[in-house]
């Protein structure tokens, strides 16, 4: 008897309904378990979301759910041994395999760090603030907060369990639960993760659900407060995002289609080079890695047309050397597709591409292997095929054939080749290989506006390079048109599908007091004791000093000019300033901000402030000439506690102060944020 897997809903694992459907290991054909959800009560699985997870993950600070991200991410990394196995199961190599798991994990990892970007707050603010009046009573400021409702993953079966990671990764840092819906198909790898994931006890109640099978009616039970993320076929996320409910309601939406991405040889390159040999490796790595079952994988090779044929007969002595078969034979290199039903789909596609293409490297019917049998498993070779007329087929732009599969194509000049590229109506992903930088920049700023991103390749990045095919945490993943129009990851963007934004208005005293970020103009705490004196957790936003003054002396500057060495013509008294900005001699900037610092800097005992972290956004607004008079308004703008990362860490957090440098006439001569790391 086949094993049943098992949904996790409401906080606990259950079996659906009835048989369900019957999942195979795709490199024997043998039934492996199966997967139902009926039963399910949809409505009730999306309000415990909302209800219990939501709440308990809106509680939480950015910071500690980056904290709780990371402490899964160590613990799948010490589990990730017995997920392989597994993974085998669905036709994947240790290579392909290693891309699903380990890069979902880093995945964890990439966001967790981002809580650094965060306030140690359950909200952040978006942007700068805008002053709104004349007298400076008025203003706004933009902050974003946790939508209240949860997000719903709808994924493919080609990346079980990157899938899943990538996605639950930026919308539990923001704060919103998540239900997980894994193509079926490979879902048995999805659940092993998941009930890790469970039994680790570190995500709070409610945080993840997980249904193996059917969606049923979940999204007729979604509102606005939710996002929907797809990815899979454009046909198919088409059918979803046109759903009654998503649009009644304005569900946010979130597509990732797979597209026809192309890859284009710069006609710099010649055979032989090094750029040459890196084009090569590429295409047969993005043909192969996953049998060609990616969302970014190349379907579309451009090539100058004097290039076809040495390039064309390159690829296919790559691809020859390419061993198919069981992966878990270490000399296999590639696995099988899915399932026998992606292998019938997969050649459907193909004899579509052949009504104006003809196959110069593989065969549809028979492939070589190794430890495996043709008939039981879901192989299929390397399939390269070339059309001469691209301009004029619609076939090797409109249909693709998700597994290894491409198509080569000439071009003529530049022009033409971003042409090509965009007749795939947008794609998540393009690359070109070339040594010419102008070349580079022609094809990526004539591209870029129907690609979600795009790689230039050289010998310079190559070997560090994460490929053509790699999406990464902290740029977004998505593209236009066909690609689907959605962004997913993308670092702090990604983050920020999941959040609501909104523009808060009021008196500038008040906008601090929502947002605990001090906000020029608002009243502040006049304090009798130095600031410095004070540790972290003492010192409260909006603590403010006003220093005494100081004189600006024509022998100040030229003192700075000597011990600096910056010896610029407007710090000169001999200089003729006429047709210049300046009236006479000028202190240095960093003079002023130096002298401002002997102003608010009080450190002549040991005290909280550990170091200077450094400064932001450092303006200087108005000369200051020998015989002005400066003054400091010193004010605690923000405090964002550090983490120990060891347990003989000073306790400590970072604090930004708010400096304005004023002259005698009380005009505003400087402005900028110190950060002062002070023990807690």
């Amino acid at each position: 008897m086949i094993n049943k897997l098992e949904n996790y809903v409401q906080g606990a694992w259950t079996p659906g309904d009835g048989e369900g459907q019957i999942l195979y290991n795709a490199v024997t054909g043998e039934p492996i378990s199966s997967a139902s959800t009926k039963g399910l009560d949809f409505a009730a699985i999306t309000d415990y979301a909302r209800k219990t997870g939501n709440r308990n993950l809106r509680k939480m600070t950015f910071h500690e759910r980056g904290r709780m991200l990371r402490a899964l991410a160590i613990h799948l990394k010490e589990k990730a041994g017995t997920f392989y196995p597994i993974s085998f199961l669905s036709g994947a190599t240790t290579a392909d395999s290693w891309i699903d798991i380990e890069g979902g994990i880093g995945n964890l990892f990439a966001n967790a760090s981002l809580r650094r970007k965060f306030p140690d707050e359950t909200f952040c603010l978006d942007g700068e603030s805008h002053n709104l009046s004349k007298g400076n009573t008025f203003m706004a400021q933009h902050i974003m907060v946790p939508k209240e409702g949860v997000a719903i993953h709808i994924n493919a079966f080609n990346f079980p369990v990157w899938g899943m990671l990538e996605k639950i990764a930026v919308n539990l840092m923001a704060g919103i639960p998540a239900i997980v819906k894994p193509a079926t198909v490979t879902s048995y790898l999805t659940e092993a993760v998941t009930r890790e994931i469970i039994a680790s006890g570190i995500l709070p109640e409610g945080a993840l659900q997980l249904v193996c099978g059917s969606a049923g009616d979940l999204l007729d039970h979604t509102n606005s407060q939710d996002v929907v993320t797809f990815t899979g076929s454009a046909s198919t996320g088409l059918k979803l995002k046109a759903h009654p409910t998503i649009l009644s309601e304005s569900v946010p939406f979130n597509m990732e289609a797979d597209s026809l991405n192309c890859m284009v040889l710069g006609n710099d390159v010649d055979p032989g080079s090094e750029e040459w040999n890196i084009f090569i490796k590429e295409v047969r790595k993005e043909m192969t890695v996953k049998a060609g079952q990616k969302c970014t994988a190349v379907r579309r090779i451009f090539v100058p047309e004097n290039k076809m044929e040495d390039v064309w007969k390159a690829i296919s002595t790559s691809l020859s050397q390419t061993t198919i078969g069981n992966p878990l034979n270490e000399k296999v290199r590639m696995g099988a597709l899915a399932g026998l039903t992606q292998r019938k789909e997969v050649r459907s596609q193909v004899n579509k591409l052949l009504a104006t293409s003809q196959i110069i490297f593989g065969s549809l019917d028979s492939v070589e292997l190794i430890d495996a049998d043709n008939e039981k498993g879901a192989f299929i070779s390397p399939l390269l095929l070339m059309n001469q007329s691209p301009f004029n087929s619609a076939e090797p732009h409109e249909v693709e054939a998700f597994g290894p599969v491409s198509t080569i194509m000439p071009y003529k000049n530049m022009d033409d080749a971003i042409g090509l590229s965009k007749k795939g109506k947008g794609s998540l992903c393009s690359s070109i290989v070339t040594g010419d930088n102008k070349i580079a920049k022609e094809y990526v700023l004539g591209a870029a506006t129907h690609h979600g991103r795009i790689l230039v390749l050289n010998q310079e990045c190559a070997k560090e390079s994460t490929g053509h095919g790699s999406p990464l945490p902290m740029l977004v993943h998505g593209g236009p048109g066909r690609a689907g129009g959605g962004e997913e990851m993308g670092g702090l963007r990604g983050i920020k599908h999941y959040l609501q934004r909104v523009a808060i208005q009021g008196s500038p005293t008040t906008i601090t007091a929502i947002t605990n970020v001090f906000q020029p103009h608002a009243k502040p705490n006049l304090i009798g004791e130095h600031p410095f004196r004070k540790t972290f957790s003492v010192i409260n936003v909006g603590d403010q000093i006003v220093t005494a003054r100081r004189l600006i002396t024509s022998k100040d500057i030229d003192d700075f000019a000597d011990l600096s060495g910056d010896h610029f013509y407007a710090h000169k008294t001999d200089t003729d300033f006429s047709e210049t900005m300046f009236e006479q001699q000028v202190a240095h900037g960093y003079f002023v901000l130096s002298a401002a610092a002997g102003l608010f800097v009080d450190g002549s005992e040991k005290g909280p402030v550990l170091l200077n972290y450094g400064i932001d956004e450092l303006r200087f607004t108005k000369p200051v000439y020998p015989g002005s008079e400066i003054y400091i308004r010193f004010t605690c703008k923000e405090k964002t506690p550090q983490e120990q990362k060891e347990p003989t860490d000073i306790p400590r957090g970072i604090v930004k102060w708010f400096v304005e440098i004023f002259d005698e006439t009380e005009e505003s001569v400087g402005v900028g944020t110190i950060l002062t790391m002070v023990r807690i």
